[in-house]
């Protein structure tokens, strides 16, 4: 359906039986982003003014907004672009309507907000240059077909490195890699914390820790655990703790977190960061600049990140500090064997696969909720192209098909697997390169796989972190490291402090400078 003016479409959908609210989003003066460059316009309605709905949408929790979404072009100054109650929307359970069994938005007050999304380099509802509005409050009448006028008047602030502290310092840098795969500027940006005795001797070189945050983590997420006083920053310039340039990755990318590793939709990340920013980070800020020099930490999205990292580049790392991985092994991603099971959203007895627990078992959501999310936010009302977690794993794991889009996995709306995608799935699984190539890795990772996660994740990771540990306790020649896991505990529970993880790093240093000799 073409829209033209918000009454057409009014008239149009109650003329179907369906009297829907339309919203008209205009922007408003001086609010324009790139020309020509598409965007999905999504509205968000919350019972509450606080938090405001747009911090919610992409949220799964009870109480997120109901969000609605559209693609849409350009945003000129000036531009009136239109999404209704009728357009892809979630939660996915169809809502009372006082006017009868249409999926209206049930009568009341709401606190609505709307965001146009266009940002292509960094993908998410609040990336720089995205446009949205203050929070508006509107009453929605007993079988109404109002039209809703809302102005996008702000933009998130653009893409400008934070001020420098006295020990966290920002670095933003071109990548020629990835600007050739992507045909436009590309840049990688990243956090440097300095270890407490930095500058003192001007000879010295440090060994460098690689951390990487949950899902989506910008470089600056650690920016307010330096502020004075800060239990972190009282451990960080610790005279006991071993002394260290600390590294923090960028979680942001094109189709959203990039996973830091080469794949054929985000491009070639992970050699982006071997051979431009590692290199980069270790000459400006006195890096030993060896692989036996180079530690890897991170939980959930970071825990397979830097055990990937690791497994991809065996040599260029001494050693992984993974907690709670990403799924390890693709026979369960979560709850799916992508391999074997014919449907994500329905298991294989039948019933609704859930997506999260609590730690007692209780299901928190589906993975059909959860994706209809991402389709929501998603161009084409697709989670491939969603900047959410469902969308990135398609976007970081799978084929690019023809029209230069990430092929998925799975259909958006009913689930279904599809099964020459999940072969070409394979190169990510980590446990099935390890069991493959292990004549060749063991004695490469020797040492260096330290991975812990809680028996109770609330996602479902440790029934992966099993099946590895499976073949690695068996593994010849022997894995070394350790596989540890948290009775009853759930998802990035930390089981050790940062004094002890720095230790074991700082003695395998020591170890491998030993043997060098």
């Amino acid at each position: 359906m073409r829209l033209t003016t918000a009454a057409a479409l009014a008239a149009c959908l109650c003329a179907t039986g369906q009297c829907q609210t339309v919203f008209a989003v205009r922007t408003g003066a001086a609010m324009h982003h790139r020309a020509g460059a598409p965007g999905r316009l999504l509205v968000a309605l919350a019972r509450r003014e606080s938090p405001a709905p747009l911090a919610l949408i992409g949220s799964a929790e009870p109480g997120a907004p109901l969000v609605f979404g559209r693609d849409a072009g350009s945003a000129l100054t000036g531009t009136t672009l239109f999404v209704s109650t009728a357009d892809e929307r979630s939660p996915i359970d169809p809502l009372p309507c006082a006017a009868g069994p249409d999926r209206g938005v049930p009568a009341g007050d709401w606190y609505a907000q709307a965001v146009f999304d266009w940002n292509a380099d960094l993908r998410g509802v609040r990336a720089p240059g995205n446009l949205y509005s203050d929070v508006r409050k509107i009453r929605i009448a007993p079988g109404a077909h109002d039209t809703v006028s809302i102005e996008l008047t702000r933009s998130f602030a653009p893409d400008d490195l934070p001020p420098d502290g006295d020990y966290m310092k920002y670095v933003k840098i071109r990548s020629p890699l990835l600007s050739a795969f992507h045909r436009r500027p590309i840049y990688l940006r990243a956090a440097v914390l300095l270890p407490g005795d930095y500058g003192r001797d001007t000879s010295r070189r440090y060994p460098l820790l690689v951390s990487i945050g949950g899902y989506g983590a910008s470089y600056d997420w650690m920016d307010g655990a330096l502020k004075e006083g800060e239990r972190f920053r009282r451990a960080w310039l610790a005279d006991s703790l071993p002394r260290m340039i600390r590294l923090y990755l960028d979680g942001r990318g094109p189709f959203g977190d990039p996973y830091q590793v080469n794949s054929a939709n985000n491009g070639p990340y992970g050699d982006a960061l071997l051979t431009e920013l590692i290199p980069y980070v270790e000459r400006r800020f006195h890096g030993a600049g060896t692989p036996a020099a180079r530690f890897l930490e991170g939980a959930s999205t970071g825990g397979w990140v830097s055990l990937a990292l690791q497994v991809f580049y065996p040599d260029s790392f001494n050693g992984t500090w993974s907690q709670s991985p990403d799924g390890v092994d693709f026979r369960a991603f979560e709850l799916v064997n992508i391999y074997g099971d014919t449907n994500a959203f329905i298991n294989g007895a039948g019933f609704e696969r859930p997506a999260a627990r609590e730690v007692n078992g209780d299901v928190l959501w589906t993975m059909r909720h959860e994706v209809q999310i991402e389709n929501v936010l998603g161009g084409g009302n697709s989670y491939t192209l969603s900047g959410g977690q469902w969308g990135a794993w398609n976007a970081v794991y799978g084929p690019r098909g023809a029209d230069g889009y990430p092929v998925p996995l799975w259909d958006a709306h009913t689930g279904t697997i599809n099964p020459a995608v999940a072969a070409a799935w394979r190169p990510y699984d980590l446990r099935l390169i390890l069991e493959r190539d292990w004549t060749t890795l063991g004695p490469k990772l020797r040492g260096k796989l330290h991975i812990w996660v809680g028996d109770a994740d609330n996602y479902f990771l440790n029934n992966a972190v099993h099946m590895l540990d499976e073949f690695l306790s068996h593994a010849d020649p022997p894995a070394g490291g350790y596989i540890r896991y948290g009775a009853g505990k759930g998802h990035v529970a930390m089981p050790v402090t940062l004094y002890a993880m720095m230790k074991e790093m700082e003695e395998r240093y020591r170890e491998s400078l030993r043997l060098s000799r």
